[in-house]
């Protein structure tokens, strides 16, 4: 990793659900470009498995398991950066699922467990965030050293559009959007900017073609996930490019706010959706 070409070289990222799918894709790509990655999972084996693959292309990383909807967990991720890197440069909200139904026989448990993932746990984790950056700012402005740090938060088509079936998604991912905009008119001042990336039809473990019922094991639920063969085809010939993103590509929108070249760039929100503009 040369130094010379390294966007991100020395940086500490925070990136929650990073062991998995999209959040994999977006600390692997931080770190190839020399961030140092505070890797977070449910379980402990996707998060070393990603920590290792950073390790053994020379990078730095290290893991904070648990539940982003712990009590604690915002002050123990947070607290992980501060430890064993004594910096926080980026931080990266992009833990969640689906737990889907329609209105009439959606529960309390299924709203604010969308809620508490998706909009309560990244509060939590910024609200942890901003004492450290306020103190790192502080001793940067009276060293002469100016820094431009970034928050990218994940939303969703169904946050811009809505969505059938996902009420207590699509309210969370809106939510995240007003955070997103508020906390870029506070932060501002941080040299903080605070941006959001719109996701499409993105082709994960939570998203994948099932023709048979799927779960997945979610915070001691098990969700189903998968999507119908047909209805993916249908959704797919929705998107003008013609296909579902992968994490790759989803890895690649996050990134584009992490680097120097978006310092000037605060407030906004990126769709990432292979051109679809409406659901």
């Amino acid at each position: 990793m040369s130094s010379t070409t390294s966007k991100l070289e020395g940086k500490v990222a925070l990136v929650t659900g990073s062991g998995r799918g999209i959040g994999r894709s977006i600390a692997l790509k931080l770190a190839s470009e020399g961030a140092r990655i505070v890797v977070n999972d449910l379980d402990a084996k996707p998060a070393q498995e990603v920590v290792q693959a950073i390790l053994d292309t020379g990078g730095q990383a290290t893991a904070c398991v648990g539940s982003v909807t712990a009590p604690d967990f915002a002050e123990r991720f947070v607290g992980a950066a501060v430890e064993q890197y004594r910096g926080l440069d980026i931080i990266v909200n992009n833990a969640g699922y689906t737990w889907d139904n329609v209105i009439q026989k959606m529960t309390d448990e299924q709203w604010y467990a969308m809620i508490d993932c998706h909009l309560t746990a990244p509060f939590r984790i910024l609200r942890a965030a901003q004492p450290v950056i306020r103190s790192l700012v502080k001793a940067e402005g009276e060293a002469g050293k100016r820094v431009v740090r970034k928050v990218v938060n994940i939303s969703s088509v169904a946050g811009l559009f809505g969505n059938a079936g996902q009420a207590n998604y699509s309210a969370a991912k809106a939510g995240i959007v007003g955070l997103t905009q508020t906390l870029a008119k506070e932060w501002g001042r941080l040299n903080v900017t605070v941006n959001c990336v719109a996701y499409g039809l993105i082709k994960t473990r939570l998203t994948s073609s099932a023709a048979e019922e799927a779960t997945a094991h979610i915070e001691g639920r098990e969700i189903k996930v998968g999507v119908n063969p047909d209805l993916m085809a249908m959704m797919e010939r929705t998107i003008p490019l013609g296909r579902g993103g992968t994490p790759d590509e989803a890895a690649g929108a996050v990134y584009l706010f992490c680097i120097p070249e978006s310092d000037y760039v605060s407030g906004q929100t990126l769709l990432c959706s292979g051109g679809l503009t409406g659901i």
